[in-house]
């Protein structure tokens, strides 16, 4: 009975705090990440699958140091880079998030048009009212009621599970192909190289280490729920790659059985699943990329918001009214705005645009993850928390693998690889 009761204390300490971790990991699963996954398994069947276990192992490393100086500090990223490392660093990396940010956003308008038009709604009417309907959410809504919204979006990536069961995939070649590292051979092929770098390049970006720990510091916890909210963290990371799991599954059973090689956007990936899988593979696939879309329209403004509001030292929050914080507000706004105007712009060279943002998103990536790290080894900072040597070990080497890829994807970007 006292082992009941110790557990089910467990239990309800880590539904309080559920929330930032699984919601920020889920996010990751955007459009631009949906993309990438579909590509992955349209191009090379299930050879790709074996990035699912080094991917999960490097967000939920990232994403625990993010969490652990939310709860230790109190404070955001931003703030803690301001404090430590001073303002102009702080402001120069605050253009750049926000540089990057636009572009996603824009990328995530672009997947509510394009999921939208599968089901013959223009983007002429969907975008404008999906980004009121996201404005309207974080402007009327305080942080529980918003959070409660984001991770009920978070369950609908169920879909794709489902999408690939229904695919009929070849199970048995899927899970070895998940736990064999690849032949020697396939490092000749520069498209195959050219994908690792992009399926494990998705996985961390700048904005999630920004949101994370903001919104960890707005739900207000503490370091005495550290490890439920490690839990959280874990549990997202886990949930997230399953899911991009069964995207590269669905499309590997699908596409690639029936010599479907090159899809241009996410959209093409659920039209041309339609024939081979089914309706309702192809409903589902499609309303999960309108739902990331939405999902991470709504993510991607807010979170840019709270990192400049923290980061230049002006009032942020769900929980703050419009006059209290107007500047997080007024930016939010203005990023949702301009981010869908964008994409109605007929002939704008849309693709053009993101992958100037994802070039952007490549070199500043490096910069904030040598600062997390320098700031979670400070024993001024962190105390006892700190990083241990193996942590440190683990996290470094996560870092320079990160590094690397980024400044391939940077590489590759300017170059029109």
């Amino acid at each position: 009975m006292k082992g009941w009761r110790s557990w089910r204390t467990r239990i309800f300490l880590f539904l309080a705090v559920l929330g930032p971790g699984f919601i920020t990991a889920n996010v990751d699963n955007d459009s631009g990440g949906i993309l990438t996954y579909s590509q992955a398994g349209a191009q090379f069947g299930y050879s790709l699958l074996w990035t699912m276990i080094p991917i999960t192992l490097a967000l939920i490393v990232v994403q625990e140091m993010c969490a652990r100086m939310g709860v230790v500090t109190g404070k955001g990223l931003s703030d803690l880079i301001r404090e430590e490392f001073g303002l102009r660093i702080t402001f120069f990396i605050m253009i750049l998030l926000v540089l990057v940010n636009f572009g996603n956003v824009v990328a995530e308008f672009s997947g509510i048009a394009g999921s939208m038009q599968l089901f013959h709604v223009t983007k002429y009417i969907s975008v404008p009212v999906c980004a009121f309907l996201v404005w309207a959410l974080v402007v009327k809504g305080d942080y529980k009621s918003v959070e409660k919204i984001f991770l009920v979006a978070s369950v609908f990536y169920i879909a794709y599970i489902v999408a690939g069961v229904l695919s009929g995939p070849d199970w048995h070649l899927a899970l070895v192909e998940t736990v064999k590292f690849p032949a020697r051979s396939v490092w000749s092929d520069r498209s195959y190289v050219y994908m690792t770098v992009g399926v494990i390049g998705t996985t961390i970006t700048p904005w999630m280490q920004f949101y994370l720990q903001s919104s960890i510091v707005e739900k207000g916890i503490t370091v005495r729920h550290y490890k439920a909210s490690r839990l959280d963290v874990i549990v997202g990371s886990i949930f997230t790659d399953v899911v991009a799991w069964f995207i590269v599954v669905a499309c590997a059973a699908t596409l690639y059985t029936h010599g479907v090689r090159n899809i241009g956007d996410p959209s093409d990936a659920a039209e041309a699943m339609k024939p081979l899988a089914g309706q309702y593979a192809f409903i589902l696939f499609a309303a999960g990329l309108f739902n990331a879309s939405l999902f991470a329209a709504s993510i991607l403004p807010l979170s840019t918001a709270y990192t400049v509001c923290e980061g230049l030292g002006f009032e942020s929050g769900l929980d703050k009214g419009f006059k209290e914080a107007p500047f997080f507000y007024w930016l939010y706004t203005l990023l949702i705005f301009f981010g869908a105007a964008i994409v109605l712009i007929p002939a704008f060279p849309l693709v053009k645009f993101i992958i100037l943002s994802q070039v952007l998103n490549g070199i500043l990536l490096p910069v904030v993850l040598i600062f997390m790290l320098r700031l979670i080894n400070k024993q001024e900072l962190m105390g006892k928390y700190t990083n241990s040597v193996t942590f440190n070990v683990v996290a470094w080497l996560t870092a320079g693998i990160v590094i690397v890829l980024s400044l391939i994807l940077v590489w590759n970007g300017l170059h029109g690889s």
